[in-house]
């Protein structure tokens, strides 16, 4: 469609979207259909491209988006790869347009492609972040290895512990990650359950860890998303590496961690 590929800013961020997609595959955190991504394109959009018809009937949402009235979203399809979706986002993915009311969507670019199952979640966690004043734009749910098995870990399952142990690996762990990282208990896949406990955390973390299932992260930017799921996944390949060696991993002292905060100007 012209109003789209026209559209140089647009298809910029879904060039980054792509290119993301394409970390997750190589990186091994999308094994089949695994992981979803969804962001606002809202302020991307010109005239022509609000004003597109919709290519299927309208989807009703699980709950009301208020403060999604309106927003236009690019969401990765449901039941597909992110190495498809890296290259050839719009053959797997879709461009959707929220109801003025928040109470339904449109998919109104390029293929009539269904958005993946978790969008309801997904639309309630931009939801929840707009109703607090954040103007975040992406939530990026994938499947790392080395933090879903920490989540299997006793002595983890706590987010004050996890984070702590996480940011002890690496000084970039807490400059990238300031916030931390909040564990979610373990609720199936695309429940409107593991969506409220998600909404009850983002307030406090920008990461959070899916028991047993997998990490989602917000922000302003998704390669900043990416980033940021990427330095946490290396602390935790840090932590198993010297576990495998056969012994535990001293970590950075407290005093270490803390002389970080004045100097990268860190939440303390």
């Amino acid at each position: 469609m012209d109003a789209i590929r026209n559209n140089k800013k647009l298809m910029a961020e879904i060039e980054r979207i792509a290119e993301v997609a394409g970390y997750l595959w190589t990186k091994g955190w999308a094994e089949r259909n695994g992981g979803n991504i969804s962001v606002n394109i809202t302020n991307l959009m010109d005239e022509e491209g609000k004003a597109l018809p919709a290519l299927a009937p309208t989807r009703q949402l699980n709950e009301t988006v208020p403060f999604l009235g309106g927003n236009f979203f690019y969401v990765t399809g449901t039941g597909k790869r992110m190495r498809y979706v890296a290259q050839a986002p719009f053959e797997n993915g879709s461009i959707i347009r929220i109801a003025p009311d928040g109470t339904s969507f449109d998919i109104i670019a390029e293929q009539p492609v269904g958005p993946t199952m978790e969008i309801h979640s997904h639309l309630m966690m931009h939801n929840y972040l707009r109703s607090i004043g954040r103007q975040t734009t992406v939530v990026l749910h994938t499947h790392p290895t080395d933090l879903i098995g920490l989540s299997h870990c006793k002595p983890y399952k706590d987010s004050t512990t996890l984070t702590r142990m996480l940011w002890s690996m690496i000084p970039e762990a807490r400059i990238v990650v300031p916030k931390g990282i909040g564990l979610v208990p373990y609720a199936h896949p695309g429940s409107m359950e593991l969506a409220y406990a998600t909404i009850k955390q983002l307030e406090k973390y920008d990461m959070l860890l899916w028991e047993k299932h997998g990490v989602l992260a917000v922000g302003d930017d998704i390669i900043d998303c990416f980033d940021a799921i990427d330095t946490m996944s290396k602390s935790a390949q840090i932590y198993f590496n010297a576990r495998w060696a056969g012994f535990e991993p001293e970590g950075m002292t407290h005093e270490q961690l803390e002389e970080l905060v004045p100097v990268f100007n860190l939440p303390s």
